[in-house]
């Protein structure tokens, strides 16, 4: 067996989303190609795959991927004269209870908005398009007559032929037994071969596609990638006579769905809780396996199931399979540049969706490695967004119990995971549960959503309608909007930028000005080459050679990284300092008067204006105050060294007692900044959406003579806006808004909601989303009727570009 001594890229894996890679690459043009497989290609998971090809996703790129995947299966089988056994043959999701039929209503808006045909239909319908099924208790139902199914293996073996075909080398039997670096790049890969030859490939670039071994093959390149095996079950029946081509079924509130399969039913389950396998690693010889039936742990499935679809009663079993597929700590899968390293590249994880996703997900990452550019906003696969300690083992084992059962379960807004909980803790964390916090958990952090009353129980009860938590996020965002409000910030992400220069280094990287004095606060993005927006963050210049960069939490690994790789040869230093300093944010007309009260120091306009910072005393400790606003209310972030962070709440709590402090949570942050129209990053601001058309333009000093974007910021100017991000309020104050809900001008539907929540002081839900106005002016596009689709109902909407809270901002500078 002869092997290249040097390659343009080794990809590690050769299950249907290796394949997609090595294909895409190869169409695009690249050689030195070379795949390797452990043992033989599709044996890991892909060959036991159920192969449903849906096309609706839970964002509009994901919809993108996913519909890119059903064309390209289309066409393989002509290109490469491999059956993929793809067909249209539809989908039908049905609704047992009155809250899942709310779910598929606005995912069936969603559809329409991302361009997916879909209609709701009546049970006779249903009855007509499948006539085995029982309808007893079915409250609604959608129909995706394009969605589609196929031969997971065939479908994997056909992308490795147009692979090869294009000039991709394909060795199966060759481990990779370890991976060669230097500094912040992979430079090639050991390998073995079954009887024991041995050898090392140069690489530019390695892409692990390890499946569930995924996070074994991160290891030996020093990367994490979060992800775990567990067991995942369907059977199959006999031949059913007379059985002809149906549509998939899904049943989630049954977490079952029903697949026709050469006549005969294959019934598969995302059970509520899964088993985790292969604690100890996966078998070294493990080949088209499949493990242990588990009777005792599917029956619950078939016994809804036999019920559901009373012919399963009738058909013998002809096959139970249990076999392993890999789940992520979020349910979605992980995509493009690894954090830790240059040329690492990732594709694993895939939630048992990897053959609807691997044509879309494989020509994403190409295009990427290809251009050195994302395609367009990958932010809900992207891997940088997890964090390094998410590849904890006992983290991982207890996660994946609730990740497999994700997929059915009910998506309800503001919906909490609720396994491997509390692993990061802000300073204040006691200090809040004790109040009555009910937390919320985003990328590890456990922060306080929202506080129950003395005699309510602090959890969560779900809905599509008004929460049990709605009036207590509407009395903390009045007492933010009429009085003073508390809540803890320390979860945002923190990250010092050092050296001599780091006002160079700033200037070039982000779109503000950063040659400013000490102590001053500047609102930037940090911006790709097209003007996209990378990262929405505030720079506090802290000294001559220091700066502070707070970011969202979520994007705090993603946004250092980005400013790692843009380092070139400036003399700085970038560091993450988020767990040193807790942060306390005090908002509200009555917020100078709190703090005057707990220090000695001056927070006047003249002293502290809008946009600085400061040091001061407080209570007996020491801290920095930050004079920004995410809410649009007078007040200060407090910055306080983690040591001193109880001394200070427990200052300030007593200080406020006699103000009528009220401790604040995420929930009311996020529904007053709507209200000001302030953006929302990895909604209403991505790394596809254009500065200017997100109406930020005023955060680029575009005098600048170089930084990031500049010249599509300046060809923009030129060409004018084809889209502008407006801000809807609902002149119906009962419909609730949370976001991708279809936006209609003049009847017809244009785009969608980016984000959405509840503007208490304005009396009614409010919206953000892009609408399209080439040619036009912001006030010829406003002079349209404006609707919003809230699960097919069409409610009338106000749309304005500026705020419709405090327009001028005068109460920030108050």
């Amino acid at each position: 067996m002869s092997f290249p001594e040097k390659a343009r890229v080794v990809i590690i894996g050769g299950g249907v989303i290796g394949c997609s890679v090595a294909y895409h690459l190869a169409k695009k043009g690249w050689k030195d190609i070379v795949l390797l497989e452990r043992k033989q290609l599709t044996s890991g998971t892909t060959w036991h795959a159920a192969g449903l090809i849906a096309q609706l996703r839970a964002t509009a790129n994901m919809t993108k991927l996913a519909k890119y995947s059903q064309e390209l299966y289309g066409e393989l089988e002509a290109e490469t004269g491999v059956a993929t056994g793809f067909k249209r043959c539809g989908s039908i999701t049905v609704a047992l209870t009155e809250e899942r039929r709310e779910e598929i209503y606005r995912q069936a808006a969603m559809a329409r908005a991302f361009g997916v045909e879909v209609e709701e239909i009546s049970n006779e319908r249903v009855q007509e398009l499948y006539p085995h099924i029982n309808l007893d208790g079915v409250v609604g139902a959608v129909y995706l007559p394009k969605d589609g199914q196929g031969d997971p293996a065939n479908i994997a073996l056909a992308l490795a032929k147009g692979a090869r075909q294009n000039g991709a080398l394909i060795k199966e039997r060759v481990k990779v037994t370890g991976i060669a670096k230097q500094g912040q790049r992979v430079t090639g890969v050991d390998w073995q071969t079954e009887d024991g030859n041995t050898g090392h490939i140069e690489a530019d670039m390695v892409v692990n596609c390890g499946g569930m071994w995924g996070r074994e093959v991160g290891k030996m390149a020093g990367v994490s990638v979060p992800l775990h095996a567990c067991e995942h079950f369907y059977i199959v029946t006999e031949n059913i006579p007379g059985m002809t081509q149906l549509p998939v079924l899904r049943v989630p509130d049954e977490y079952a769905y029903y697949k026709e399969d050469a006549g005969k039913i294959l019934l598969g389950a995302f059970e509520p809780e899964a088993k985790p396998w292969a604690m100890d690693g996966i078998p070294e010889d493990f080949e088209f396996d499949q493990l242990p039936e588990d009777f005792d742990h599917f029956e619950p499935i078939l016994e809804k199931a036999v019920d559901r679809v009373p012919l399963l009663a009738e058909a013998g079993i002809h096959t139970f399979f249990n076999g392993p597929e890999s789940f992520t700590p979020d349910d979605a899968y992980h995509l493009g540049l690894a954090p830790e390293l240059d040329n690492f590249w990732v594709a694993c994880g895939f939630n048992s969706i990897g053959i609807q996703s691997a044509g879309g997900a494989g020509h994403a990452l190409a295009e990427w490695m290809d251009s050195g550019e994302k395609p367009f906003d990958l932010g809900d696969v992207d891997i940088a967004r997890m964090q390094p300690f998410q590849s904890n083992a006992k983290y991982l084992y207890e996660r994946s119990k609730e990740t497999l059962g994700l997929l059915y379960k009910d998506h309800f807004p503001f919906k909490q995971k609720e396994t491997a909980r509390g692993v990061r803790r802000s300073p204040f964390h006691s200090h809040m549960t004790e109040r009555g916090a009910v937390m919320g958990e985003l990328a590890g952090w456990e922060r306080p959503n929202w506080f129950a009353r003395e005699a309510q129980e602090p959890a969560y009860e779900y809905s599509w309608s008004r929460q049990n938590f709605f009036d207590n996020v509407r009395e903390e965002h009045m007492a933010v909007r009429q009085n003073v409000g508390m809540y803890d910030m320390s979860s945002f992400g923190k990250i010092r930028v050092e050296g001599p220069d780091a006002e160079a280094f700033l200037n070039y990287v982000a779109g503000g000005n950063y040659s400013v004095p000490v102590g001053k606060i500047v609102y930037t993005q940090f911006l790709n080459n097209r003007a996209g927006i990378e990262a929405d963050v505030t720079v506090t210049r802290l000294g001559e050679t220091s700066y502070l960069v707070v970011t969202p939490a979520a994007t705090r690994q993603a946004d250092q990284v980005w400013l790692m790789r843009h380092r070139g040869d400036f003399n700085v230093v970038i560091m993450d300092v988020t767990a040193g300093e807790g942060v306390l944010a005090i908002m509200g007309p009555r917020s100078r008067e709190l703090l005057q009260a707990v220090s000695p120091n001056d927070f006047s306009n003249e002293v502290n204006p809008f946009g600085t910072a400061q040091e001061i005393e407080i209570g007996m400790g020491l801290a920095r105050v930050h004079r920004v606003t995410y809410v649009g209310e007078l007040g200060w972030e407090v910055y306080v060294s983690a040591d001193q962070c109880g001394h200070v709440f427990e200052a300030v709590a007593e200080a406020g007692f006699d103000l009528g402090v009220r401790l604040c949570g995420m929930h009311m942050m996020d529904t007053c900044r709507i209200e000001k129209g302030f953006r929302h990053f990895g909604h209403d601001i991505t790394a596809e959406d254009h500065i200017l058309e997100a109406g930020l333009g005023f955060a680029v000093k575009k005098d600048k003579e170089n930084f990031i974007g500049r010249d599509a910021i300046l060809r923009k100017q030129d060409a004018g806006l084809e889209n502008r991000l407006v801000q809807f309020k609902l002149n119906d104050p009962e419909p609730l808004l949370y976001h991708n809900e279809p936006i209609l001008r003049d009847g017809e539907v244009v785009g969608y909601l980016s984000s959405g929540a509840y503007g208490h002081n304005e009396g009614a839900a409010m919206g953000m989303g892009y609408v399209p106005c080439k040619g036009e002016t912001a006030a010829e596009m406003l002079g349209s009727k404006f609707e919003i689709d809230v699960a097919g109902v069409r409610v009338e909407a106000t749309a304005q570009m500026q705020p419709f809270y405090d327009p001028k901002s005068q109460r920030v500078k108050v």
